[in-house]
């Protein structure tokens, strides 16, 4: 059971749920302290220790049958079920199908006698057709499909279909010859089943084994969030929480470090004058690497990924950050930040985008400032560090200057996050290089390598 335990979560994994070590120490002892022999409880045991996500559960429950319901499924013995008549009508009934290939004989005595497949032959067939190469669980239809063929069980209603008028010409009644079918059809169902179980636990146990690699991501790390296809943009989706993740364990290693603080020889000078300076008791003086944030996103079509993927990233860290607050523009200011109060990081950007959602209206900086200093002024102040994630572009709108220059003063540090390279500031309507001054740096964050790093650094010195 152990080893099948491990099987299970090194498949879980595979298939992208996060587990730790932890994590999966605490399922060994849950099944330590419940057991296998109430599946119901089992099965809630693993599922409260490994499952942190909902999302996460529709895997854990795919795969749990697949590594803990591998007894064959019951099955009939007919022959067992007949008057002494009606066996020997079935006996005269099978000796007129005799002209049938060896292999369909044997199945159809292993459907009358109620027995399931023998794992051998189960394992020779897989063999035949591969079943070891195969790692993916949209490959089972598939695999299942070889299997049945492999194990002539593909021309089973054939056969079905011939012991059935065999029946009635040997003078077996119309319901004894029901009776018969519809046994022999459940036993087919249950074989058929057992085929099932045993392609999705191989391919399962598979996957564990050779984990599909992934060296696509990399490279979709490195590609420019404005040259991305759909289906790229989930793929970078499912590797957001692993991001967060390794930012997170970065941040909080930081911050224990700082815990420690640096040597305060005022205070250590200040503290000691009662003992005339012996003996001497050193002060360190702390600093929070913890961020107060006030994040101006961007969501006009051009940068529209990017801004999702920093909203995500930064709230997956909260409790990296001292306090965040949000805003999102195209024409105008919106604060976002009460989506992120009760939904899952992901859930509320998906929804804050469905509610301001691309159009006609012309991207206005400008316009956007005016109303964060009319109306929301209170998320920055001399703690706050503001992260701007846009191109400079106004569309020859007014950039407001002034106000980017009192946001700067008025905050701790103001921050520029541009997907744009510096060659492209000042042409056509980019007001970049009048912008670049007044903030106390910019980051290129073309691509999510860029903005992973940029955070990161961000997050590391509070």
């Amino acid at each position: 059971m152990d080893r099948r335990l491990v099987e299970f979560i090194r498949t879980l994994r595979a298939a992208g749920v996060r587990i730790s070590v932890a994590e999966s120490y605490d399922a060994f002892r849950a099944v330590e302290q419940v057991g296998v022999y109430e599946r119901g409880v089992f099965q809630s045991a693993l599922r409260t220790t490994l499952v942190k996500e909902a999302s996460d559960l529709p895997t854990f429950d795919y795969f749990f049958p697949l590594f803990f319901d591998t007894a064959a499924p019951p099955m009939f013995n007919i022959e067992q079920e007949l008057t002494p008549e009606q066996q020997q009508m079935l006996k005269q009934a099978l000796q007129s199908l005799a002209g049938n290939p060896q292999a369909l004989q044997q199945l159809l005595q292993q459907l009358m006698r109620g027995r399931p497949m023998d794992q051998g032959d189960l394992e020779q067939a897989a063999q035949q057709i591969g079943l070891q190469n195969a790692d993916n669980p949209a490959q089972q239809g598939y695999y299942q499909r070889l299997m049945m063929r492999a194990l002539s069980l593909n021309q089973l209603q054939e056969l079905l279909d011939q012991l059935e008028a065999a029946l009635r010409e040997a003078g077996m009644s119309e319901e004894a010859i029901e009776e018969v079918m519809e046994m022999l059809r459940a036993n087919g169902e249950a074989l058929r089943e057992q085929i099932e179980r045993f392609v999705g636990s191989n391919i399962a146990r598979n996957m564990g084994e050779n984990p599909p690699e992934k060296p696509e991501a990399q490279d979709l790390m490195h590609t420019p969030f404005r040259a991305l296809s759909q289906e790229e943009v989930e793929a970078l989706r499912d590797e957001v929480k692993r991001l967060a993740a390794k930012l997170r364990s970065r941040a909080a290693l930081r911050q224990r470090r700082a815990n420690d603080g640096v040597l305060d020889p005022k205070s250590t000078l200040r503290h000691n004058l009662r003992y005339g300076g012996t003996p001497l008791e050193l002060r360190f003086r702390k600093r929070s690497l913890k961020p107060r944030l006030a994040l101006i996103c961007d969501i006009s079509t051009s940068m529209r990924y990017c801004a999702e993927f920093m909203l995500t990233l930064i709230y997956e860290l909260q409790d990296q950050v001292a306090k965040a607050r949000s805003f999102i523009f195209i024409s105008d200011l919106h604060e976002v930040s009460d989506y992120f109060k009760g939904m899952r990081p992901e859930r509320a950007v998906r929804e804050v985008l469905y509610a301001h959602p691309p159009g006609s209206y012309n991207t206005d900086l400008g316009r956007s400032l005016q109303t964060l200093f009319r109306e929301k002024l209170d998320a920055v102040d001399s703690r706050t560090t503001v992260i701007l994630l846009g191109d400079g572009r106004n569309n020859y709108n007014d950039p407001r200057l002034d106000l980017a220059a009192e946001l700067r003063r008025r905050a701790r540090r103001v921050l520029w996050f541009n997907p744009e390279p510096q060659y492209q500031w000042g042409t056509g309507d980019s007001d970049m290089l009048a912008y670049a001054p007044l903030a106390s740096g910019v980051y290129q964050v073309a691509n999510m390598a860029q903005l992973v790093e940029a955070i990161d650094r961000i997050m590391g010195d509070g």
